[in-house]
C-alpha cells in the first residue's frame, strides 16, 4: 500500500508583510497635514502626505502605489475641505512618477534622492496650481512653492526616520 501525501492548500494571496507601518505613517502624515499652525508658516509646511507616499512608493512599490495615493488624496480632500479630487489627482500623479523613476532614484543616498524628490514635489505643486487655476480660485503667492523646498530639506530626515520600518517590511 502506497501512502499519499496530503497537500496543504494555501490561499492565493497571503500577506507576508505587515500593513501597520504603512498605515501608521500615512495616518501620522495626514494628522500633521491638518495640525493647526499659525498662518505665517502655512506655506512652508512640509507636504507630509506627499513625502510619505513617495517614501512608500520607493520602499515597497508592490504595497503602495497609485491606488493607495488616490485613496489618501481623497481622505486629504475631505480632511482639508479642498475640492474633491484635487489632492487625489496630485498624489496619484506623484505616485506614478515615483514608481516610474524608482529604479533610477533608489540607487542614490537620501541626500541625493532629495533633489529628485524636490522635482517630483514641484510637479505636484504645478499640478495643484493648474487645478486651482482651472477652478477659478485666486492664485497663491510665490510662497506657494516654498513647501517643495521644505520637502527637499526634510527628505533625508524622513528617509532616516522611516528606514527602520522599511527594513521591517523586508526587501521591496
Amino acid at each position: 500500500m502506497k501512502l499519499v501525501k496530503k497537500r496543504s492548500i494555501k490561499p492565493a494571496y497571503q500577506l507576508q508583510q505587515p500593513l501597520w507601518p504603512i498605515l501608521l505613517t500615512l495616518t501620522l502624515a495626514m494628522y500633521l497635514t491638518i495640525l493647526p499652525i499659525p498662518s505665517w508658516p502655512w506655506d512652508y509646511r512640509p507636504p507630509w502626505a506627499v513625502l510619505t507616499i513617495l517614501f512608500w512608493c520607493f520602499a515597497t512599490p508592490q504595497r503602495v502605489g497609485i491606488f493607495t495615493a488616490f485613496i489618501v488624496g481623497l481622505m486629504l480632500d475631505v480632511l482639508t475641505g479642498a475640492l474633491l479630487g484635487q489632492h487625489a489627482l496630485a498624489l496619484s500623479v506623484t505616485a506614478y512618477l515615483a514608481l516610474v523613476l524608482r529604479p533610477r532614484i533608489r540607487i542614490f543616498p537620501p541626500w541625493q534622492q532629495a533633489f529628485f524628490v524636490a522635482l517630483i514635489l514641484l510637479a505636484e505643486r504645478l499640478l495643484t496650481l493648474w487645478i486651482i487655476g482651472a477652478t477659478g480660485q485666486p492664485m497663491p503667492a510665490l510662497t506657494y512653492w516654498g513647501s517643495a523646498l521644505v520637502g527637499l530639506a526634510f527628505w533625508p530626515l524622513m528617509a532616516w526616520l522611516l528606514a527602520p520600518f522599511e527594513r521591517r517590511l523586508g526587501p521591496g
